[in-house]
């Protein structure tokens, strides 16, 4: 008896722990696997942004925005940016 006591403590213990429990969600979405439209620059003027390692401004580390009619979007943003708007 006191066997069967103990089995039924157990699995009903191993139940609300790790047994079917409440699924964990994750945090956040993994941005690097998202999609988005690309904005249409056509006929619109540009604004393009320009990203810098530091405020020396000598190592462009990126670039965002419209530019000749092209949607651009590479590297990596920082604080030390500039707008370039000619084409």
């Amino acid at each position: 008896m006191r066997a069967s006591i103990f089995g039924g403590l157990l699995s009903m213990a191993l139940m609300a722990v790790g047994c079917g429990g409440t699924p964990i969600e994750e945090e956040g979405a993994d941005l690097a696997t998202q999609e988005a439209a690309i904005p249409d620059c056509s006929g619109s003027p540009d604004s393009l942004i320009t990203y810098w390692s530091d405020a020396t401004y000598t190592v462009q580390i990126g670039g965002r925005g419209c530019h000749c009619g092209w949607w651009e979007s590479w590297g990596q943003t920082s604080a030390y940016r500039q707008n370039l708007n000619e084409c």
